[in-house]
């Protein structure tokens, strides 16, 4: 394979599906989204871990639902690891790269180099939020934090909030390819069974830790054969094959469901986006009184503000900021 055609998979995502099984799926390459999601804070490498899966699942479950605004993955949780937040911007014409952007809030003396980075985050919740746009109602899907990664909150999500059976497998690390300054790379395959047109759990739990559901829980018969045959099959991979840049997903989907007839779509370009601006920050701080805007405001008689995102940095003047100034700026209207 030519350095071009590595490029080309790149900070992408390719849909798919297996006609013989029912199945869809997404396979994510992501390079120097990550790179741009990193550079702006300067992570331990068990939190650049956490965000560089959270960012891939997000690259992954944002392009399945075929968004035109925003999805929102947030993992808040008790330990030093207090909030891992990300957000997939879908693209709002056909051709348009999709948007990523990431962070994590923790409390940097309470780490422990030798934990694992899942562990540092303790109990609490996996949340996916799908906001529409303007005029629509976002919804919100919370389900305890379980499974050991990232990946198998997220397999959770879905089976409980959903009730689709789903999959990832999923790899990242920092490269050291020859001739290439270390960075990470991240890859992975997402897979899900398609959705019925009535989906339906009879029995009251299920079989997963704390009760909650799993895919053998809601897929039976010949769904549930194919479900099996699939997942024994994504076992196969092997970490160099999800994490590239030597094999193409298109190759990988071959070598690994070439007998369930696998459908290849158009692929979808990831880049590193961020939607913070001034005016989002003057409407946040409406809701405050001038009172209230003292206490923020520095010596210096200035607010200033700071994206967690993308690092921009913002300086206001109290006095035109508040629900006071916007009602002294109507009146001399």
């Amino acid at each position: 394979m030519t350095i071009g055609s590595q490029i080309a998979w790149d900070d992408t995502v390719l849909p798919f599906q297996l006609d013989l099984a029912d199945i869809r799926g997404r396979v994510a390459r992501l390079d120097g989204v990550l790179d741009q999601v990193l550079k702006q804070h300067a992570y331990p490498p068990q939190i650049e871990a956490l965000v560089c899966e959270a960012a891939l699942l997000t690259a992954l479950i944002g392009q399945t639902i075929k968004l035109r605004w925003r999805l929102s993955l947030q993992i808040r949780g008790i330990g030093p690891v207090k909030m891992i937040a990300t957000d997939y911007y879908g693209p709002t014409e056909d051709g348009q790269a999709a948007r990523i952007r990431a962070y994590a809030n923790f409390v940097e003396e309470e780490l422990d180099p030798a934990a694992k980075p899942f562990d540092l985050i303790g109990e609490g919740y996996f949340v996916i939020v799908i906001d529409q746009g303007q005029g629509m109602l976002p919804y919100q899907g919370i389900t305890p934090l379980t499974g050991g990664s990232l990946s198998a909150c997220a397999e959770t999500y879905f089976a409980q909030s959903e009730q689709l059976p789903t999959r990832f497998a999923l790899t990242y690390g920092r490269s050291q390819a020859p001739g290439v300054a270390p960075h990470w790379r991240a890859g992975g395959v997402m897979i899900q069974h398609m959705p019925k047109a009535s989906p339906f759990v009879a029995q009251e739990g299920g079989s997963g830790e704390g009760g909650l559901l799993t895919p053998a829980d809601i897929v039976d018969g010949e769904d549930g054969e194919n479900w099996a045959r699939v997942n024994l099959l994504l076992d196969t991979v092997e970490e160099l094959e999800l994490i590239g840049p030597s094999v193409a997903p298109t190759d990988l989907l071959v070598r690994l469901f070439h007998e369930e007839q696998p459908r290849v779509y158009d692929a979808q370009p990831v880049r590193f986006g961020c939607s913070c601006s001034a005016e989002k920050v003057r409407s946040s701080l409406s809701i405050y009184s001038a009172k209230d805007l003292r206490h923020m405001t520095t010596p210096e008689g200035i607010l200033t503000a700071d994206c967690q995102f993308c690092g921009a940095h913002y300086e206001f003047d109290p006095k035109t900021l508040g629900f006071e100034a916007e009602q002294a700026a109507r009146d001399g209207d």
